[in-house]
């Protein structure tokens, strides 16, 4: 198939001589990025619909940036995450738009929490609710800095943690912004961002926002993106996992907590007004305190249908549905005498809704005016992770689905909780607004095939025969890796697994003086390891003991450490260079069966006719592998060894799916070549590559 014009302009700009390669220094031309370049640009011309798999290395982002400046499209581009987001924007746009000499207007657009809110902050100046000096002498920065600042986005101020807990008070949210009737609504950053997103010819978001927008529409309401005619979604592996919980719906204790007190905030300005609030408030607050307590005696996340076992848990939510109504009556003579009034009473209601639904409860229907808005859910956090056996034996008992054929679960943390409504498939509500956009879609990841096939990922978004590209890596595998199956070790299941992985890691740890990753399917084996290791000669990071970006610095600082982490250091963690040469991973990454969510879509998929595991576990799980693994080797210039220790590989029939998705990794199971290959002397190996042969690029 010959390529459009488009592509022919985005190969020649990419290739050796062209615009990329005089004005950008050290850009090297790189055929898998031509290829990546020109397969995206040919599904921009044609409206279409792309999955391509860029091996770490290609040089994607420029792969994509290129056809999608010089295409002329309105264009929005959305990444995995904020530090991504702002990288993309502040680094790798301004560069290759510069080096094709086109004066397209470019926007970053962020989720409102980002973004400071004048009205909040003020409402929270002589706020009691201080818990130390330190938080006030941070607000007062907050309020210093929201004097001089043009765009009010708090990644600005590099001091502010992000789980501070003034993030709340400076911020608004879908529930608690006044919208128009805000008497700062002209001076709103969140307004002025997306004015300049409309105006803009690309835009630069995260997934979060995408799927915000996406649910809105979905439910009828306006839209927070501009429309546009050619989207690409970077990191794409992880959208349909977010997507889920877009489409659902949550009830947390944050949120209700902050219901009250914004409420008595709001008091100080209506005479009276405390005297009425103030015992609503006070009651709601006990109230979501005592749902928490109820629920001590449940496991940390289970389904609806677990936490209705217990008789004080329906108590509690019964006194929560309460206290939202009291609260409504309460708000309601004071609705017209200020917005923030009117907000609270919707934010009750709303709550008193969801809650309901949560429980299953009959509601009456309503008409109600929503205002357009994004929805603001927080993400899950990942569960732990165990054998496949176990999780296809534990979905034998997940409860049925809701009639919406979602899943209702909860879910505790040390001092809340997260009641949430998760469909169990989001392929229709992705492909209907894919269709309904009439747009180029474009979703790549280094980590979307499984096997060198798309189909598992095709499924979950809808997609019917999509163009698929599989762009390989350009690294010197044979030269630059090794990958080593440590022999002898027993089976995972077994109680000593931990002790017989770590006899194993020692000797490999010894080869190449530490600096290696140690990445765990599971909490419970590294906080074992961790002990197993201590005192030896590595200087030992272990996940949990500091946020993450302080492990990796310190990792970094030390030369030869030895880094222990669970599934949050699979991916979005790059330490190039010397630092990190080993990735150590214990277990094959299956999701463990702890998580309601899962259990309920595998029963599905049985109920369907369908395998779980063939279908959902081993896809699933490669994925995970696959980006585990591709924390090594991060340049030309990297080297290193992937130790994946779990038997499995070897003795099941699954495994060769997860070492045939992997690179073409030279491959051994003795400890004295991977001593020969740190000290750089010969290696004579058993096998050639970890991949079936085939060639460099698969692209139908």
């Amino acid at each position: 198939m010959q390529p459009s014009r488009l592509g022919v302009a985005s190969r020649a700009a990419l290739s050796e001589g062209g615009d990329l390669a005089r004005n950008i220094a050290a850009f090297a031309p790189r055929s898998a990025q031509q290829e990546l370049s020109v397969a995206i640009a040919d599904a921009f011309e044609s409206r279409s619909t792309l999955l391509a798999e860029a091996g770490t290395g290609t040089g994607k982002t420029f792969a994509y940036l290129v056809p999608a400046l010089l295409s002329g499209l309105k264009t929005i581009v959305s990444t995995g995450t904020r530090a991504l987001q702002d990288q993309l924007y502040h680094r790798d746009l301004p560069r290759v738009r510069d080096a094709l000499g086109v004066g397209l207007k470019t926007a970053l657009l962020k989720g409102r929490a980002n973004y400071l809110c004048k009205y909040r902050t003020e409402q929270a100046k002589g706020e009691p609710r201080f818990t130390s000096r330190e938080y006030a002498a941070q607000f007062q920065r907050i309020v210093s800095w929201s004097g001089r600042t043009r765009m009010g986005d708090l990644a600005e101020l590099d001091a502010l943690p992000e789980d501070s807990p003034l993030l709340p008070m400076v911020t608004s949210t879908a529930e608690n912004c006044l919208g128009s009737e805000c008497p700062m609504y002209g001076d709103c950053f969140v307004v002025q961002a997306r004015q300049r997103a409309q105006a803009a010819d690309l835009v630069v978001v995260n997934h979060h926002l995408l799927l915000a927008d996406l649910a809105l529409k979905q439910e009828g309401f306006g839209e927070i993106l501009p429309g546009a005619q050619a989207f690409v979604v970077d990191e794409a592996h992880q959208l349909p996992e977010l997507a889920s919980q877009f489409f659902g719906e949550a009830v947390s204790a944050r949120p209700l907590v902050e219901l009250a007190r914004d409420a008595i905030g709001e008091c100080k300005n209506v005479t009276g007004a405390l005297a009425s609030l103030q015992v609503p408030a006070r009651d709601l607050e006990q109230a979501v305190r005592g749902l928490r307590a109820a629920m001590d005696d449940l496991p940390v996340r289970a389904t609806r249908r677990r936490a209705a076992e217990l008789p004080a848990v329906e108590a509690a939510l019964d006194t929560l549905e309460q206290a939202l109504r009291t609260m409504q009556a309460a708000l309601e003579p004071l609705r017209a005498s200020a917005p923030g009034f009117d907000s609270c009473h919707a934010r009750a209601k709303d709550f008193e809704t969801k809650l309901k639904r949560w429980r299953g409860t009959p509601i009456a229907p309503v008409v109600e005016e929503i205002e357009d808005d994004e929805f603001t859910p927080k993400p899950r956090p990942a569960a732990a992770e165990t054998e496949p056996e176990q999780t296809a034996d534990a979905a034998e008992d997940a409860a049925p689905p809701a009639p919406d054929n979602s899943v209702l679960w909860y879910e505790l943390t040390a001092r809340g909780f997260r009641l949430s409504r998760t469909p169990l498939d989001v392929a229709g509500p992705l492909a209907d607004h894919r269709e309904r956009s009439r747009a180029a879609w474009v979703f790549t990841s280094a980590t979307l095939a499984v096997g060198g096939h798309f189909q598992h990922y095709a499924q979950k978004l809808g997609l019917s025969e999509p163009k698929t590209l599989l762009a390989p890596s350009p690294f010197d595998w044979a030269s630059q890796a090794l990958l080593y199956l440590p022999p002898g070790l027993p089976d995972p299941v077994v109680r000593h697994y931990n002790q017989s992985m770590v006899d194993k890691l020692r000797p490999i740890l010894e080869a190449s003086g530490g600096r290696a990753f140690v990445l765990f399917a599971s909490h419970r084996a590294l906080r074992e390891t961790a002990e197993l290791l201590k005192g030896g000669p590595w200087p030992l990071f272990v996940q949990g003991e500091a946020p993450r970006h302080v492990l990796l610095e310190r990792f970094r600082a030390s030369g030869n450490g030895v880094l222990l982490g669970a599934a949050s250091f699979r991916e979005g963690v790059d330490v190039a260079g010397e630092a990190l040469s080993v990735v150590v991973i214990d277990k094959l990454p299956f999701a463990a069966p702890d998580d309601p969510v899962f259990e309920a879509r595998l029963d599905a998929i049985r109920r369907g006719g369908g395998n779980p595991f063939r279908d959902e576990q081993l896809p699933q799980a490669v994925i995970a592998l696959k980006q585990g693994a591709g924390r090594l080797i991060r340049s030309e210039t990297d080297r290193g060894v992937l130790v994946l220790c779990d038997p499995r590989l070897n003795t099941k029939s699954y495994g060769r799916t997860f070492l045939d998705s992997l690179p073409p990794l030279p491959r051994t199971r003795r400890i004295e070549d991977v001593a020969d290959f740190f000290a750089g002397r010969p290696v004579v190996l058993e096998s050639a590559s970890s991949a079936s042969d085939g060639e460099d690029y698969y692209y139908r």
